[in-house]
């Protein structure tokens, strides 16, 4: 018998607000934001997600959505989603949740995304002191290509993953990430040298109640405004997975996600269509509304079994993923090296975060002699299907960074060649990313020796 069709668990209604929705989506990770479905291991089921905004971003011709955005309110996720057992008996602190991605793809009738750079003084990105200004790049979709109006001549195959998939912390690990991210957030610009290279700001995001969302929590409740003080930001990355911004979880993959709390609480959002390695502009893959179709496994007492704390308690520890066997086929790859000296010059010691910041750059400065801004060059190394890379890490002074870009997504050839690259209106490629201006008074970091 022909197994049966994805249970719909979670729906959007693109015409509504996040709040709105029959599943009201949240934008916190707290243990006490209730679940809006359950599942049970081996069932098939879909989960259906806005983007990563919740629809502010739209498709136009104007920068002004990306420049104004309340990143205060994101990332929107759809969830929880309580899973259990056979027997009816959920998931439990200790387990491990393997969550297999069966299916996934754009929202029918919304196929379309956009990929950003957001104002050095309401989000910034890897390269925000090089890139101030907000920036916007629309692409469309044909089956499982995706091309732009703003970036010309260009034309890839996506690897379409959820930017953001884990469980949801207990009280007592979401009280070791309001520390250390407190900490940072107060003491990191005297304590960091790396603060002087990468330029981002905040270093990191804390609970506010503003732009806060707790799914069926209602807003302004004695409940939620204990919450909303207490609830972490969606952005980075932590234990509990969540905002990995893994390329490849795509079709067939699967992610071993410790679980910190009873039921385990899956949310999941922030589809992306394409991501480059780094996904360097910060809204940088190709956003998208989307779908995932899922199936669910448990594995009783797995965190024991199979992860090593990597810290001072039990709870620090990392999920564990394994790659999908669909992905893009290429075969001739131009790369870019970067090592750990800045733009001033300056030597840092075995700092992959810079030599990757100069692979990067040197990326960038070398498309732009073949007709494109700078500016589609930034926004197209964050959603092509780039790979980066640390190559080497162990030899002092520099660490070794490499950025490797398929060449057949161009529609001329990027090698070197012995004739001179071609210059003139001819080779230009128009029209360019949709820009605003930058209006705020922080120095733009400038390469006296790249070209102009």
């Amino acid at each position: 018998m022909a197994p049966p069709t994805p249970k719909q668990v979670v729906t959007i209604d693109l015409t509504k607000k996040p709040w709105e929705q029959k599943f009201p989506l949240h934008n916190r990770w707290h243990p006490h934001i209730p679940p809006v479905a359950e599942v049970k291991v081996g069932e098939l089921f879909r989960v259906e997600m806005s983007d990563w905004t919740g629809g502010v971003i739209k498709d136009d011709d104007s920068a002004l959505d990306i420049k104004s955005i309340d990143l205060s309110a994101v990332h929107y996720l759809s969830g929880p989603i309580r899973v259990v057992g056979e027997d009816g008996i959920a998931a439990k602190p200790g387990d491990l949740l393997v969550v297999e991605i069966l299916n996934l793809g754009p929202l029918p009738g919304d196929e379309w995304g956009y990929t950003a750079t957001f104002d050095r003084e309401n989000g910034g990105g890897f390269l925000t002191d090089h890139f101030p200004c907000a920036t916007k790049a629309i692409w469309y979709f044909e089956g499982i290509y995706a091309y732009s109006p703003h970036i010309p001549g260009v034309r890839f195959p996506g690897l379409t993953h959820p930017g953001v998939i884990g469980t949801a912390p207990s009280m007592e690990l979401l009280d070791i990430w309001n520390k250390r991210e407190r900490d940072l957030e107060e003491n990191g610009l005297q304590n960091l040298k790396l603060c002087e290279v990468l330029h981002s700001r905040p270093l990191a995001n804390l609970p506010t109640p503003k732009g806060c969302r707790l799914g069926k929590i209602e807003d302004g409740t004695p409940e939620w405004e204990k919450i909303a003080r207490e609830a972490a930001r969606t952005i980075p990355g932590r234990e509990n997975g969540g905002n990995c911004d893994i390329k490849n979880l795509s079709r067939g993959s699967k992610i071993y996600l410790p679980v910190f709390v009873d039921g385990a609480n899956l949310s999941t959002g922030d589809m992306h269509f394409s991501q480059g390695d780094g996904e360097v502009s910060f809204c940088g893959a190709i956003e998208m509304s989307g779908f995932l179709e899922l199936k669910c496994e448990l594995i009783r007492g797995g965190m024991k079994e199979y992860l090593t704390p990597m810290g001072p308690t039990p709870l620090h520890v990392n999920p564990i993923f394994e790659i999908g066997p669909v992905e893009p086929r290429f075969s001739e790859w131009l790369v870019f090296e970067g090592i750990s000296v800045d733009e001033s010059g300056r030597q840092h010691y075995l700092d992959a975060s810079v030599a990757y910041k100069r692979a990067v750059l040197n990326a960038i400065d070398y498309l732009s002699k073949f007709g494109y801004s700078k500016e589609q060059v930034y926004l197209l190394l964050s959603c092509c299907p780039c790979e980066g890379r640390i190559s080497g890490i162990v030899d002092s002074p520099n660490a070794c960074a490499t950025l490797a870009i398929p060449t057949a997504i161009f529609d001329q050839d990027i090698r070197p060649k012995n004739n001179k690259v071609p210059v003139g209106p001819r080779i230009v490629r128009k029209p360019d990313v949709l820009k605003c201006t930058y209006d705020g008074n922080l120095p733009v970091t400038r390469n006296p020796s790249a070209s102009t």
